[in-house]
């Protein structure tokens, strides 16, 4: 049995922060030690590390590429659920969807985390876009999290995760487990064949060319730094098509940012 010894030492958590900012953009603060030390036990537990020093020896040498993934998964906080902040999707079905003539339709959801965002908006659009099946409609849901991706490759989630009021109406669109004592469901194929999963850092270099008509991107430029939120938001606008539309998170927006957008309603943006 392995003795782990559970210290972590203040240059070490600057070394762990290091590596997360530098990987992922993600910037761990000062005072969030304790929450970076649980979850850094976890991982120790899970390789059968004896100490920090060890798992940064492990991390930091040719070999531990793929666990320097697994960290960044460990330090990712996924709090998500279906048609969270419900008023953009309001916004969307009322506002932009009725405008939108075209034959070739993108979105992008771009930190999907477990998949509940993406899922919502193909479900809003299979009721709510006119002739859908007879138009070229993507979503692309993209996370840096690939724990969190094949959870929404599956598309199985609890019963009590669609219970809310706003996803009363969108219940149609889950199938009931057989043999699932613990009440899962899964998404629909004709709601899951909307979406297009892919692992993607946001701080390296995008292959898709876009342009698409809604980027979602919320609850996600809260973890960056302010330079960093500048790039995406820069690299946003190169993406959307002329008169889309970015969403962000309500606690974000882009105050303090350097854009172009035209401001339409809270963490609503217009090109």
């Amino acid at each position: 049995m392995v003795l782990l010894t559970a210290e972590l030492t203040e240059s070490q958590f600057q070394r762990i922060c290091g590596l997360v900012y530098n990987t992922s953009g993600i910037n761990l603060k000062k005072g969030k030690e304790a929450l970076v030390r649980a979850r850094l036990m976890k991982r120790l537990r899970a390789l059968g590390s004896r100490n920090v020093c060890e798992y940064l020896n492990l991390i930091e040498s040719d070999s531990g590429a793929g666990e320097l993934d697994s960290l960044i998964d460990a330090m990712t906080t996924n709090k998500t659920g279906f048609f969270r902040e419900i008023e953009h999707f309001h916004y969307l079905r009322d506002t932009i969807l009725p405008g939108l003539n075209g034959q070739r339709l993108r979105f992008w959801s771009a930190a999907c985390s477990s998949g509940e965002e993406p899922y919502s908006l193909a479900m809003l659009l299979r009721e709510n876009l006119l002739n859908i099946a007879d138009r070229d409609v993507l979503i692309l849901a993209t996370d840096i999290s690939r724990q969190m991706l094949e959870k929404a490759r599956r598309g199985v989630y609890s019963q009590q995760a669609i219970l809310s009021e706003a996803a009363k109406k969108y219940r149609k669109y889950f199938t009931k487990l057989r043999n699932d004592d613990d009440h899962h469901c899964q998404v629909v194929q004709e709601v899951r064949d909307l979406v297009r999963l892919a692992w993607l850092n946001l701080l390296e270099r995008w292959p898709m060319k876009g342009p698409f008509n809604v980027i979602f991107c919320r609850n996600a430029m809260i973890y960056f730094d302010r330079p960093t939120r500048q790039r995406l938001i820069d690299r946003f606008w190169e993406l959307i098509a002329p008169g889309g539309y970015l969403f962000v998170g309500h606690s974000e927006g882009l105050s303090g940012l350097k854009h172009r957008f035209e401001y339409v309603k809270p963490a609503i943006y217009r090109k």
